[in-house]
């Protein structure tokens, strides 16, 4: 007699089936946690900077209010809708919520264990003292007292519910106190809120030594002042994040009154996530929940500060030994000539890139914008806007044009995320200065960041272009990656001015001669650079891809990718945040790596470079590789044909790729891993401060020998 198994197989059993294959794309929202948590690791590190530290810790929860504001109010309305249907990942959008609820939690109490355990008192050892009203001595308890009185009772309005008084509106990330108050005579109880207001510091700041309380725990301890009479039975802390996301109907006949229209509907949208002291009582809760509408998988108890994102305010506390040595940048050598005939001259002599932050976006692009606005051989300006400032030179410079008599025109972007309000005035004050205004298409966004100047020389005109990877904001030039190119190419210029033509007029896109714009056309141009690797690689020759990017989740890119490493090329991808690529899988992307840097600046440039055989390609601009930018956004990369560009461009993404400070790697499993090889006890050079050094020893190098010359 034969002994059966007691594992006996039944023929389709799962011990009779072959391994499933790998997952081929890691989940887009999953993926951008992981670039969160990262974020929250340098704030961890005992290396960086104090400062510097907390000023990540409010990055985090910055970017984790946009992440609920958008991405997740996105994936609650699929889960509505097509609940079963899986994603490209293989998620269903209510699976991925679940994953999204652990996960965020878990990283938000790493970030309270943070503060309370290593950044607040270290801060104390520093001489800054963040604290509670329980640490105040008397003298300070009086001043905090008057201040209270002076300065917040006046603005303060409790909104009490009962008959006639119905739930308030909580608008979106404002900070509330939320109250059960008891008449001591009637025993009556009712549900009050007092709202934290806004506009103000994140802290009041008394005494000699400076200490700084949180306005609602001032608030909270002087509530007697509101509600004089009566018991505070309960009181607790809460914030809410509403549904921020909107779309514009593609019918729209006026996109500024559609906008405007989404931005009102925008305060009242739907609560995706309440977040709440971890003390508030079960009663508290639920009051809360009824009277917002939301499901207990909405409810984030938090244990520490409620909104650490206003906390960045500490970062710029004014002790510069606590913080990043500062960075000034650097004028590029080609462009220290004082006048706007010299700078197109030089641009006339060859391609020339700028590298923000480490060259100077004053002397740069705002020297070309405001040269070309004032230079009487200009005879045109167009420009996109996608998001300024109030400093930034782009909105003057096109207003003096318009003045000037030239014809200035504006490509004004008015759906840019959380930009759109000040989008719609920057709109308005263009027009009453006689620019034109140009607000694109309903169903696009122009994303893209191109400059054209049309100049006239010698009886003939020529044209001049900047394309960059950023968007024309002085402040954000100071602390975004970016690189810029200008080029007075003839078929770039024609190219970048068609591409206005198309968006001011009404016309079917051209053919373009050398840039690569979306949504016509860019990720098939992508596809056969990736296939002519491919290819190259199959013959032996040299074949490597390089791509410096913010995000790589589009599916078909991807799976080129895979093909051409199935083929035998070396991809390297350089991703600031998301990539639901999965590297390092045998038989699928056995050659690709994926790394991460963060930093001081925050990468942000696009460029992609292909490698075939004795052919290299590359590629800079606007458009990172993701459905959205490819589909539903005008995107524009340039090629970059100058051999000294180029090789720039190379040395920057090798400092990145090379970088062992803040560098992470991502595994076949979906791990970042960070890859440090610094000295215990120091920061080390990191690819941006290596960058920041580079760059002072070219410069100061090309001023002696310019000083030789002379």
């Amino acid at each position: 007699m034969v002994e059966l198994s007691t594992e006996t197989i039944v023929p389709g059993s799962p011990a009779d089936q072959p391994e499933p294959p790998p997952q081929r794309l890691f989940n887009r929202e999953l993926s951008w946690l992981d670039f969160n948590d990262r974020v929250l690791a340098v704030a961890a590190d005992e290396k960086v900077p104090l400062l510097e530290r907390v000023r990540f810790c409010a990055i985090f929860s910055n970017n984790l209010d946009e992440f609920f504001m958008v991405r997740v109010a996105g994936l609650m309305g699929r889960a509505l809708a097509v609940a079963s249907l899986p994603s490209a990942d293989g998620k269903t959008a209510s699976e991925a919520l679940v994953e999204i609820r652990v996960r965020a939690l878990e990283m938000v109490k790493a970030q309270t264990e943070l503060w309370k355990n290593q950044l607040q008192p270290k801060l104390a050892e520093a001489g800054i003292l963040i604290g509670g009203v329980a640490d105040a001595n008397e003298e300070e308890l009086a001043e905090l007292e008057n201040k209270f009185k002076d300065e917040l009772y006046p603005v303060l309005t409790p909104l009490a519910v009962g008959s006639g008084q119905p739930f308030p509106y909580i608008s979106g990330l404002s900070l509330s106190l939320g109250l059960f108050v008891r008449d001591g005579a009637t025993g009556e109880e009712r549900f009050a809120r007092v709202k934290v207001p806004e506009g103000l510091p994140r802290f009041v700041t008394v005494g000699a030594r400076h200490l700084m309380i949180p306005h609602e725990e001032v608030i909270g301890h002087f509530l007697s002042y509101l509600f004089p009479g009566v018991e505070i039975v309960e009181r607790t802390m809460f914030r809410v994040t509403r549904d921020a996301d909107f779309e514009v109907d593609d019918e729209a006949a006026d996109l500024m009154e559609a906008v405007e229209v989404e931005l009102r509907r925008r305060r009242f949208g739907d609560v995706v996530r309440l977040e709440i002291s971890d003390n508030a009582s079960p009663r508290m809760l639920d009051l809360l929940r009824d009277a917002m509408g939301v499901g207990a998988e909405q409810v984030y108890p938090i244990e520490g500060l409620l909104d650490f994102a206003d906390a960045s305010s500490l970062a710029d506390i004014d002790r510069p030994e606590l913080r990043f040595e500062p960075w000034a940048p650097l004028t590029q050598p080609r462009l220290q000539s004082a006048t706007a005939s010299d700078f197109f001259s030089q641009i006339r002599r060859g391609d020339l890139m700028v590298h923000l932050p480490y060259d100077s976006f004053t002397s740069s692009v705002e020297a070309f914008v405001m040269g070309s606005a004032q230079d009487p051989s200009v005879i045109a300006l167009k420009t996109t806007v996608y998001r300024t400032s109030e400093k930034s030179p782009v909105v003057p410079a096109l207003i003096e044009a318009a003045e000037s008599g030239k014809q200035s025109v504006a490509l004004v972007e008015l759906k840019a995320r959380f930009d759109e309000g000040h989008n719609i005035e920057w709109s308005k004050r263009l027009e009453r200065a006689g620019v034109h205004v140009v607000h694109g298409f309903p169903n696009l966004k122009i994303h893209a960041k191109t400059i054209l100047v049309v100049r006239r020389e010698d009886g003939i005109l020529r044209r001049y272009v900047h394309i960059g990877t950023g968007n024309y904001h002085s402040a954000t030039a100071r602390l975004y990656e970016d690189f810029g190119l200008f080029t007075a190419d003839p078929d770039i210029a024609a190219d970048v001015a068609e591409l206005f033509n198309y968006l001011t007029g009404f016309s079917k896109p051209v053919h373009f001669r050398k840039i690569l714009v979306a949504p016509f056309g860019l990720r098939a141009a992508l596809k056969e650079q990736i296939k002519h690797v491919a290819k190259a690689a199959e013959s032996g020759k040299t074949a490597i891809i390089r791509l410096k990017l913010n995000a790589l989740t589009d599916p078909e890119l991807i799976e080129a990718l895979y093909d051409a490493s199935n083929a035998g090329a070396d991809v390297r991808v350089l991703v600031r945040g998301i990539s639901s690529l999965r590297p390092g899988v045998p038989g699928m992307s056995k050659n690709i790596t994926v790394r991460s840097v963060l930093g001081r600046f925050l990468e942000h440039s696009r460029v992609y470079s292909f490698e075939a055989g004795d052919r290299l390609t590359t590629y800079m601009g606007s458009a990172d590789l993701m459905p959205r930018n490819l589909n539903e956004r005008v995107e524009v990369m340039v090629p970059v044909q100058d051999e000294t560009v180029r090789k720039e461009l190379s040395a920057a993404f090798e400092a990145g790729w090379n970088d062992d400070v803040f560098c992470w790697q991502l595994d076949s499993e979906g791990r970042w891993i960070r890859d440090s090889k610094r000295s215990p006890g120091k920061l080390g050079t990191g690819s941006q401060e290596a960058l920041m050094l580079g760059t002072k020893a070219a410069y100061a190098g090309k001023k002696r020998k310019s000083r030789k010359r002379k």
